[in-house]
């Protein structure tokens, strides 16, 4: 991990603080306005405001930048809270600081001072830009190029699957400035591509779950990037500028797991109790308590995987076996626990009207996104065997 990352810190009473207040703008303005939100899959522009007060868009944002300046232990803490009353309200501020995060560790001193700032307030927001039509695991596989021209580069390609593309106005491209490099990563470069001419959303994505957030294409035809917003100023690193902030990433997205998974044991635990069959409630049946019991025991084990993942990070140590795990883990607790959790509830698990649905919905995004987790085993089992040779 680069070490240009600022190490973070805060005691018990100020976490406290600050999970307090989050909890209290969970309850007040979005609980009561999720369901409909989701089911409209309505862009959730007042709740956005109110996380950029609370200063969500610079939670792990050193605090010389304008940010809280949180540790990624407390920043997954957020994540888990903020994933359990609503997963796409996390992705919303996650892809803006994985972006911010690239520019802090790898950006020249410029382009931290310029950019940054409004990065931590949430003035300017944005996300990653690297997924392409016929490129998602393999980012070296990109064909989106930029070309030098003087002063500037020119741009040209397609970017799918975007967060935040319609809503944020500058995201972290990932682009070939040398399509003939060997190795092919040698090729990459990031640039900090802000929107304007050549630069357009050719259309909103449509999901399965994952409601509320933009998901959308983005298109690049001749498009102007000055020269000064390649990301450290020197071509060929951007596959490794991108790879750094997915650790980050795949602990948020092990956070959400968490915060997901524990949805549905609480949803479940509350139902069990108020459902009754054959004269009792159904949490005093054995078949659900079986149940009850798993689904619980997910929620803690990955809630310590994600903690030691954000922990690792939080060090400075390498980490993509311990997120890698996290990830993988607590992913699959989400889509686990939410499929028992509708046979929890029943008939009623398949009703609108109860949240349950949506956590059906949203949970097999997350053993996609950032990695599959069949990349995730991957990535375990390589480290594994580097880190204990014989």
């Amino acid at each position: 991990m680069d070490s240009a990352f600022p190490k973070a810190t805060i005691t018990p009473e100020d976490e406290r603080q600050i999970m307090d207040a989050i909890e209290k703008f969970l309850a007040r303005d979005v609980r009561p306005y999720v369901m409909a939100l989701e089911h409209d899959d309505e862009y959730p522009a007042d709740i956005v405001e109110g996380m950029k007060e609370l200063g969500l868009f610079g939670a792990i944002i050193p605090a010389e930048y304008g940010g809280l300046g949180l540790p990624t232990t407390t920043y997954a803490k957020i994540v888990e809270l903020v994933s359990e009353t609503w997963m796409s309200l996390s992705g919303i501020f996650n892809s803006h600081l994985i972006m911010s995060s690239a520019v802090i560790r790898h950006g020249t001193e410029d382009q931290k001072r310029t950019w940054v700032p409004k990065f931590a307030t949430g003035e300017i927001r944005g996300g990653l830009a690297l997924t392409e039509p016929n490129c998602g695991t393999d980012l070296q596989a990109i064909r989106t190029t930029a070309k030098r021209d003087g002063d500037a580069y020119v741009v040209n390609g397609t970017k799918t699957w975007i967060s935040n593309g319609i809503h944020g106005t500058v995201f972290a491209l990932l682009v070939k400035t040398d399509p003939a490099a060997k190795p092919r990563h040698a090729g990459t470069s990031l640039f900090l591509a802000q929107k304007g001419p050549g630069f357009a959303v050719s259309r909103k994505l449509e999901k399965l779950g994952y409601k509320g957030i933009d998901s959308a294409e983005l298109v690049f035809d001749n498009y102007r990037i000055p020269a000064d917003r390649l990301i450290g100023g020197v071509e060929g690193l951007g596959l490794r500028h991108a790879l750094g902030g997915l650790e980050l990433g795949r602990i948020n997205v092990a956070a959400r797991g968490v915060g997901v998974a524990s949805a549905a044991l609480k949803e479940s635990v509350k139902y069990a109790q108020q459902r009754e069959t054959f004269g009792k409630p159904i949490a005093e049946h054995q078949s659900i308590q079986i149940k009850l019991a798993d689904m619980a025991t997910n929620v803690e084990a990955a809630r310590h995987l994600t903690r030691a993942a954000a922990e690792a990070f939080d060090r400075g140590d390498r980490c993509d076996m311990e997120a890698g795990m996290a990830k993988l883990f607590a992913t699959e607790a989400a889509v686990t626990n939410s499929m028992e959790a509708m046979r929890v509830h029943g008939g009623y698990g398949y009703s609108k009207e109860f949240p349950v649905e949506r956590f059906y919905r949203d949970a097999p995004l997350l053993v996609i996104g950032e990695g599959t987790n069949e990349l995730q085993r991957i990535l375990i089992a390589r480290q594994l065997v580097q880190r204990n040779p014989i």
